[in-house]
């Protein structure tokens, strides 16, 4: 742990690094919200979630600050909440109790693996072309549960999904998408939070004058007086997890997933953040990578104690780093501005589902990215990422994309006599892969 930020080294000033915090702040303050929309469709109240959610962030990224004095914010992720809520409870009919021990547990074998450095070896031997196509399919994976939760994209007897006609419903969102776009592409400070305050203010009227009260989630009477603004934090998830059920066989494949999701989308984040911000070592690699990585493990052991999905690095926290934020003082006081958050639930709780949506299609955009570095002439290259990038959306579940890329990759290799691009890890990881398609 750093004796201190280091700010003359690092040629900034507690000013500056105020500053980076509350940016980072506020374009990493959507969470607070999305987070519990999507954890409360896995049965978990959205209060509880909520003060869950604020602890982690606070936590964490306190922790990333004054133990790898990193100016990077660290919350619970987005396609992790996904697979959370979608693939381990809705989808493998696990209880939300037993899916918090396996955020646990992954996060316990996340701090082993980091401290013995495992973890950069086990990325290491994940193609590169995979890795694309996964950060792609988790893009298009959290869209797609955007565009469904905002009612736009709905069930179809003759070709399983279809657009729904245009609404109030549907055509609140569009709106608010729209401005969102705008506001996220002329880089407004907090573009995600005020797209969400403003969708949900333009959505009032479907309650008002098309009797939706669904969509407001107050109904008829004012906000404050049915709801209030402030409330006590709900501390009733706190140690709620099923530590045993989480070892059983049945869950070994989402402990892994969590595993090799976060280990994945953490380090890109932390060599992404770094190249961006020039936060390497003498080296040239990531600058405290290994103290970052143990602080990312830690996080996802407490997300099981509070209450939550795992938590992970944000890429996101740039936004600070843009600003000038070079230590871990940002990242302190980013985590401390999510405190507050706690008392705010039922304000909080009237975000509509229309109003979240824009934000999960913008990050899924967002997710997108990697897919450009890919050469996509060279099929051998491209067709696992392609399996990787599909199988997630179309089966609704991360883990068959982890699944199909990295064994596409082994078996073309293999084909081709390209055995030295086939590592011992890389066999590994595949046996482990063909183990869960047996035993799902």
């Amino acid at each position: 742990m750093p004796l201190s930020f280091r700010l003359k080294e690092y040629n900034t000033a507690i000013r500056t690094e105020v500053i980076a915090g509350i940016t980072s702040f506020l374009a990493c303050m959507y969470i607070v919200v999305v987070n519990p929309a999507i954890l409360k469709d896995a049965g978990m109240p959205f209060s509880a979630v909520l003060t869950a959610t604020v602890l982690v962030c606070f936590f964490s990224s306190v922790a990333m600050g004054l133990y790898a004095n990193n100016p990077i914010l660290v919350a619970p992720g987005m396609g992790i909440n996904a697979f959370f809520t979608y693939t381990a409870v809705l989808g493998m009919g696990m209880s939300w109790q037993t899916a918090l021990g396996t955020v646990f547990w992954s996060g316990v074998f996340i701090m082993l693996l980091s401290f013995s450095n495992v973890r950069v070896h086990i990325l290491k031997a994940v193609p590169h072309s995979v890795r694309m196509g996964l950060a792609s399919g988790i893009g298009l994976f959290i869209a797609l549960i955007g565009l469904e939760n905002s009612g736009f994209i709905i069930a179809n007897k003759a070709t399983l999904i279809s657009k729904a006609a245009l609404n109030p419903m549907t055509g609140t969102f569009l709106i608010g998408l729209t401005i969102t776009i705008i506001l996220v592409i002329k880089k407004i400070p907090g573009a995600f939070i005020l797209g969400i305050i403003i969708t949900t203010l333009l959505a009032i009227p479907i309650g008002r004058l098309w009797g939706d009260a669904s969509a407001v989630n107050f109904g008829t009477k004012t906000l404050v007086t049915y709801r209030g603004i402030f409330a006590p934090p709900d501390f009733s998830l706190f140690f709620s997890m099923d530590f045993l059920g989480a070892l059983k066989v049945s869950a070994m494949p989402v402990i892994f997933t969590f595993v090799f999701v976060d280990m994945f989308d953490s380090i890109s984040t932390f060599m992404g953040i770094a190249e961006a911000g020039n936060l390497l070592d003498k080296n040239g690699e990531p600058r405290n990578v290994k103290q970052s990585l143990i602080v990312d493990g830690f996080s996802s052991v407490i997300s099981g104690l509070f209450g939550t999905s795992a938590g992970t690095a944000y890429i996101e926290s740039a936004t600070g780093i843009r600003e000038g934020g070079r230590t871990g003082l940002t990242a302190v006081i980013g985590g401390l501005l999510f405190l507050p958050c706690m008392f705010f639930s039922p304000l909080l709780s009237v975000v509509p589902s229309i109003a979240t949506a824009p934000i999960l299609i913008l990050v899924g955009a967002l997710f997108m990215i990697p897919i450009t570095r890919l050469n996509w002439g060279d099929f051998e290259e491209s067709f696992p990422a392609f399996i990787s990038m599909i199988m997630i959306p179309f089966t609704f579940s991360i883990n068959e994309g982890i699944v199909f890329g990295l064994l596409s990759y082994t078996i073309i290799k293999s084909v081709l006599g390209k055995f030295k691009e086939i590592t011992p890890m890389l066999i590994i990881l595949d046996v482990i892969s063909i183990i869960f398609m047996i035993y799902k």
